[in-house]
């Protein structure tokens, strides 16, 4: 087989010049568009990789930050209200304006604990309980004692307390 002499006549040797050149020079434009596509996407993907880096350095900065303030607070919480109840009165027949008055007086002793610091109230929590039933109260000529039943310790005290006839 022979190749059929194309390549003397001047119609088709500028046909397939302009074929290879065409072809070359929308491979150049494809390469020179691709490549500014892609340098773009890169620094994009750059840009959004500094900020989510700086984003997270200051999200552990303020983590930190919030943390320390928090054990921070925590040591500085103090008492700032003592509330204490009487929860049997009804059982001994006691008045009311004496259960009132009692708790107002066991208030009033232990109005030395405001302003303290949790973690001291905490730490004599049972001195507090054995000062409070070591008392005697006198109502309606008897002599009761006092039984704490349940304390609560937080920056409000509630001390809930039970009436028994002392021994």
């Amino acid at each position: 087989m022979r190749i059929p002499p194309y390549y003397r006549l001047p119609t088709w040797q500028r046909f397939l010049a302009g074929m290879v050149l065409g072809g070359a020079i929308s491979w150049m434009v494809f390469l020179f568009m691709f490549g500014v596509l892609q340098e773009e996407q890169t620094k994009t993907i750059e840009e959004q990789k500094d900020t989510i880096e700086n984003i997270k350095k200051d999200l552990s900065i303020w983590q930190d930050e919030y943390k320390k303030l928090n054990k921070d607070n925590q040591k500085k919480l103090l008492i700032q209200d003592i509330k204490v109840k009487i929860l049997n009165p009804e059982e001994y027949k006691v008045e009311l304006l004496s259960i009132h008055e009692t708790e107002d007086t066991i208030t009033e002793d232990l109005r030395s604990l405001l302003t303290k610091d949790l973690e001291s109230v905490y730490k004599n929590k049972d001195l507090i309980k054995k000062t409070i039933e070591k008392q005697t109260i006198n109502l309606n000529d008897k002599r009761y004692q006092l039984k704490v039943k349940e304390m609560y310790i937080y920056t409000s005290m509630e001390i809930y307390l039970e009436l028994k006839i002392a021994s």
